[in-house]
């Protein structure tokens, strides 16, 4: 009991620290001080319909928390197509979850890096992308994007720590809903759902 105490302990720290090295070497890559917490990671899964049959997309794992709460709601690895920036964060990742597709390389690209998933139809969108990095327009442009991919009225589930969506409305095109605000993360987090209108 101890000892799997103890190995736990050490994958958590062993997980914050790559946290904060991938912070400090990026600190606009890496959008939040901590990594998500299990509670927020576990809300963010809960839009993904696993009776659909379709593969999910993640966009940002980083250390693989939200991954992890992915395959346990019960997506099956191979049902899930993960882009990751950080190529530390990317290595670390293919080496913890066996038979995800992870893809190294840039979520704004998604025609290129997507590669062989490029036509697919995804179930869903779960992204923890820093988006108040990036200029408001690259915010539309990829959401757009991802809202092509998916079917009309499923989620594209995006994570925050600022106080309004990422994105701004366009009740034209997409449709906008506070999904939750949850305190058991640091700092607090928003998440957000955009579906096509």
């Amino acid at each position: 009991m101890e000892l799997r105490l103890k190995e736990r302990l050490g994958r958590k720290f062993d997980e914050e620290i790559r946290f904060f090295k991938g912070w400090i070497d990026g600190p606009k890559r890496v959008g939040a001080i901590c990594p998500t917490s299990s509670v927020t990671a576990k809300r963010m899964a809960s839009v993904i319909d696993t009776a659909s049959g379709l593969p999910v997309l993640e966009l940002g794992p980083g250390t693989g928390i939200i991954t992890k709460a992915i395959l346990r709601h019960g997506v099956s690895p191979e049902n899930l197509v993960s882009i990751e920036y950080s190529t530390d964060f990317y290595q670390h990742l293919v080496r913890t979850f066996a038979g995800v597709s992870f893809i190294n390389g840039d979520a704004f690209d998604l025609e290129r890096t997507l590669g062989a998933w490029k036509d697919k139809t995804f179930d869903s969108v779960v992204s923890a992308i820093p988006l108040l990095s990036f200029p408001m327009e690259r915010r539309i442009a990829l959401l757009e994007d991802l809202l092509n991919r998916i079917p009309a009225g499923r989620p594209v589930m995006q994570i925050t720590y600022g106080p309004v969506s990422p994105i701004i409305a366009n009740p034209d095109r997409y449709r906008i809903k506070h999904y939750d605000f949850v305190v058991r993360n640091i700092p607090p987090a928003q998440l957000w759902t955009y579906t096509r209108a």
